[in-house]
């Protein structure tokens, strides 16, 4: 059942909507047989699973998008067969273009995106820097 259809049935039975970020293969199937509309894939889930705050996403030792896409492919889509699952991109990527990244999110299995880490979550000079440069609030909308 593709994720409008769960969306939609949820609602039509007075249900709520529930989508989980998930750390881990386990936590996946777990939630898949729980009953969660979707799943998404967040980095920060990954930094979750392993004790970090979430917020450890926003640290610069690796590309988000990659590490995320690594970890969800090898992880997440192998062990949730009927459950969408959505890929939390980080739309300031400066190392691919939209359309790059988005054939690679479509091409790995996922049903659609989201934006995570969002420069919403970010303020003072490091955020001024990034709208300055394109990178801010903008590029996520052109984004999504």
């Amino acid at each position: 059942m593709d994720i409008k259809t769960r969306i939609a049935k949820s609602i039509k039975e007075n249900h709520p909507v529930i989508g989980v970020a998930v750390g881990s293969g386990l936590s996946a199937k777990q939630v898949a047989e729980g009953g969660a509309d979707f799943i998404l894939a967040l980095s920060a889930g990954k930094f979750r699973n392993a004790g970090v705050s979430s917020m450890g996403c926003m640290l610069p030792f690796a590309n988000s998008n990659d590490m995320n896409l690594e970890f969800a492919k090898k992880e997440i889509l192998p062990r949730v067969k009927n459950i969408p699952v959505v890929f939390g991109a980080f739309a300031a990527d400066i190392t691919k273009s939209n359309d790059t990244l988005l054939a690679d999110i479509i091409e790995a299995g996922f049903v659609g995106v989201n934006n995570f880490p969002t420069v919403a979550l970010i303020d003072g000079n490091y955020r001024k820097a990034l709208e300055k440069s394109g990178l801010g609030f903008q590029r996520e909308v052109e984004f999504i």
